[in-house]
């Protein structure tokens, strides 16, 4: 009770907030202290919530339109509605998406009375004559349909990252839109969630289909499905998926849906979520104009979240599939506007940060499992603490289960140090700084507090509130919440017995009206906005090129926003130059200096809140260094001591080899790297830079010696560096010049030509077999042409006319009008 009332005071405190008048408007909003995007909130009388937040950088706005009502609110008799109905948000109104709704709604009526007659009909012979008369119906009515008519708008007012998505929790719809094309697209968005028709319904259920018949081999979505139906067997996250069950999505109901629709598309269940360049004044007033009108629902269904029936000992759960082993523990926890959520955001970083966490520095970086992480699955009824971990080569899960157990116990007696702790807040900052430089993270950060039901002011001092827990509290929040009440999850190699593919029906496919359009979009087009004038780089003006020693040109620009940094070096040789690059900088992870540890450098970069990185592609090698600018003279030291002083460490060579191997042939279970491979077989033959890499033999014979020589010698290669940070000119080329390890004179990087594209000569079918219930399907040509700057404006109008959008000609036609495929696209 003391921990509760303890909360209560904080959150209390945390939520005094300023409420004022817009300028020229009668409408309030509230202000937060404190705010680093000075955010404005405002609640519309019908209860439309409005998250606002400037940020003139670039002339455009990141929308986020959030409905509070996902997977979980799916009837129980219907689940995936919630998911489909996110489909039919794109498919028109009835102005838009329709040539004439007069003719086609009575059509539309039919169709929704067969769907009910199909799923209340159980003899097999019946429902395909019902769905042969609903295919009739479906393709007459598509005579008057303009398929994807939503896309095509958004491409008229400019709008790009078009797209929805469906949690338990949520449904969210995004744009990113220029910002003079405010009122278009408000326009447009209220006609779309106030009158929304269901159309081209059984063709759009055959995608959703598809992304079930996905989900069937994909053993990560069955192990987290298992994971949430074994913590919260009491609640929809755990009776339930958002994709919903085979048997439900083969027997839809429109009527469901519209009645979905009707209760919670209403404003008092929807935000407005908005970052970027806008005048909020009058933002709100249009968003009132076109969404204040909407009808609030007075008797809004609420699911109250309960405890369910304690846990007492761990609820074992094997999962098959053909997809490499794994284990994964699970532990339930309270929901995200509850205390358990600040607890969990430090465990979480304590437990597993990339660097210095004890997952990193205990498994990973000592090399005990193949690959682990750990970390919450935050919802707003529930969270869970999570653990994963892939086992090396003769491991069992059970070993390895015992592994993640024995980090849970260090947590528990507080075998860590108070310096992590402190090193945690600060990379909670770092990451909130990374965050709000962008649009997207910003209305992001609005969807969350929407949707899970916290006060924006909490969401402000989150970081804060967390930065004065304790050690103690961190131990006693283990020990309390970390005991034998959690989920075990075995994911095993074999066949899934309860696997069943959807089977599709014949289906005819719908016309396509490709040249037809709405007078609605026609409306759109005409509409008269304020050009926003193009604003393009100028070398000259925009940032510069200094000189750093041994010549090495340097690419500069000014942060003036915060006080982030990032330093990258750029050498334009990769593993098409060498082929054991790659290898090299894997092997550089577990390696220290002679006077560091390689726990010791982990721990000491993510003290400092800065991260480094070496990417070595085909033809260029990144190495970069990012963080907190007020560290980087540390953080580079220490980065360019590891580069010039790497330590060989044969025993953790032998280890990475051997989890090489074992990646090498986990990767051939999975079907998604089968395709890849397959593909770049098509273009290349089978010498490919995909394949340009070092031999079983190779990597048992080779001495690690020769690897930290190639680590060493790289910056004695020539190569140019690219500086964005607070740093003026003088003072970041003193910083390389006394600490960038290079010689006087580089030497040239070496050339290669090795590898060719195929040219394309004739017909030929490749087939790499893999038992799944989807087919993944590409095709490849290649006439030898190069390329040419000339065509390079035609080239990109002509894929975003062809198969670059929902409005494309292949995606109109393979899953539009024919139901064939979830994702499909073609480009040059």
């Amino acid at each position: 009770m003391k921990k509760i009332t303890s909360f209560a005071i904080i959150v209390l405190i945390a939520t005094i907030s300023t409420s004022v008048f817009s300028q020229n408007s009668d409408l309030k909003y509230k202000t937060v202290p404190n705010d680093p995007i000075s955010a404005r909130i405002y609640t519309l009388d019908n209860g439309l919530k409005v998250y606002m937040s400037v940020n003139p950088e670039t002339p455009r706005i990141q929308t986020y339109i959030a409905v509070r009502v996902g997977g979980k609110n799916d009837p129980a008799e219907t689940t995936g509605l919630a998911h489909y109905f996110e489909h039919l948000m794109f498919k028109g109104t009835k102005k838009f998406g329709t040539q004439d709704y007069a003719q086609e709604e009575p059509m539309l009526k039919e169709i929704e009375g067969l769907f009910e007659k199909y799923r209340n009909t159980e003899d097999d012979t019946q429902r395909r004559a019902i769905y042969k008369e609903i295919d009739s119906i479906s393709y007459a009515a598509s005579k008057l349909a303009i398929p994807n008519e939503y896309d095509k708008l958004m491409k008229t007012i400019g709008a790009t990252g078009t797209n929805a998505y469906t949690g338990f929790d949520m449904t969210v719809y995004t744009e990113n839109i220029p910002s003079n094309q405010i009122e278009n697209w408000a326009r447009i968005q209220s006609d779309r969630f106030q009158n929304n028709v269901i159309r081209g319904f059984h063709t759009e259920l055959e995608t959703v289909y598809e992304e079930k018949n996905m989900s069937l081999t994909r053993d990560s979505r069955k192990v987290y499905e298992k994971v949430l139906a074994s913590l919260f067997p009491h609640h929809p996250y755990g009776k339930q998926t958002v994709l919903g069950t085979q048997e439900h999505l083969k027997n839809p109901s429109i009527i469901n849906i519209k009645n979905y629709y009707k209760t919670y598309y209403v404003p008092n269940n929807m935000a407005i979520c908005v970052a970027g360049d806008f005048d909020p004044d009058e933002m709100i007033k249009i968003i009132d104009t076109y969404f204040g009108e909407m009808k609030p629902n007075p008797s809004l269904p609420v699911i109250e979240p309960s405890a369910g029936q304690p846990i007492t000992k761990p609820v074992e759960t094997d999962v098959l599939g053909q997809e490499a082993e794994n284990v994964t523990l699970g532990w339930r926890m309270g929901g995200w506007a509850t205390p358990d959520k600040d607890m969990l955001d430090i465990i979480s970083l304590i437990m597993n940060n990339g660097k210095a966490g004890l997952i990193d520095l205990n498994l990973l970086q000592q090399q005990k499992v193949l690959s682990a992480y750990s970390g919450a699955y935050s919802m707003a009824d529930h969270c869970a603490f999570v653990m994963n971990a892939t086992p090396k080569k003769g491991q069992t899960l059970e070993q390895v289960r015992d592994l993640l157990l024995g980090e849970v116990e260090k947590l528990k007696k507080g075998d860590f140090p108070q310096e992590l702790i402190t090193a945690s807040i600060n990379n909670m900052k770092l990451s909130e700084m990374y965050r709000i430089e962008s649009n997207g993270g910003r209305a992001n950060w609005f969807v969350n507090s929407f949707i899970n039901g916290t006060e924006w002011a909490n969401e402000v001092t989150r970081i804060d509130r967390i930065a004065k827990i304790t050690k103690k509290q961190i131990v006693d929040f283990a020990n309390e919440k970390f005991r034998n009440n959690y989920a075990v999850i075995y994911k095993r190699e074999g066949k899934d017995p309860t696997e069943l593919k959807i089977d599709k029906p014949q289906i005819t496919p719908i016309a396509t009206n490709r040249d037809a359009v709405s007078t609605f979009v026609k409306e759109i087009q005409d509409a008269r906005v304020t050009p926003i004038e193009p604003v393009f780089l100028d070398f000259d003006k925009d940032m510069k090129i200094l000189t750093a020693k041994s010549k090495i040109p340097v690419l500069y620009k000014q942060n003036v926003t915060n006080g982030i940094f990032s330093l990258i070096y750029v050498f334009d040789m990769g593993n098409n130059h060498d082929k054991a690059l790659g290898t090299a900088f894997d092997y550089l992870k577990y390696l220290g200096t002679s006077t560091k540890s390689p726990e010791e450098i982990k721990a000491n970069f993510y003290s400092l809140a800065c991260s480094f990185n070496v990417f070595p592609g085909t033809e260029r090698v990144y190495v970069m260094l990012d963080g907190l600018a007020e560290n980087m003279g540390k953080a580079l030291a220490l980065f360019e001591e590891l580069l010039a002083d790497p330590q060989v460490n044969k025993e953790a060579f032998a280890n990475l080899s051997a989890d090489i191997l074992k990646k090498r042939g986990d990767a051939k279970l999975n079907q998604g790297a089968n395709f890849s491979k397959l593909t770049q077989y098509a273009a290349w033959g089978p010498d490919s830079p995909d394949n340009n890499i070092l031999s079983e033999a190779e990597l048992k014979s080779m001495d690690p010696q020769q690897l930290t020589t190639r680590i060493k010698s790289l910056n004695g290669f020539e190569h140019r560096i690219m500086y964005y940070g607070p740093e003026n000119e003088k003072e970041l080329l003193s910083t390389l010049n006394s600490l960038h390890n290079v010689p006087a004179k580089l030497k040239p990087v070496p050339e290669t030509d090795r590898f060719k594209q195929l040219e394309t000569n004739e017909n030929k079918v490749l087939l790499a077999e893999y038992d799944a219930k989807q087919i993944y399907l590409g095709m490849v040509s290649n006439d030898g042409r190069l390329f040419d700057p000339k065509v390079e404006a035609t080239r990109e109008l002509y894929n975003e006319y062809f198969g670059g959008s929902m409005n494309a000609i292949v995606f109109q036609e393979m899953r539009e009008a024919r139901g064939l495929a979830y994702s499909a696209n073609a480009y040059l």
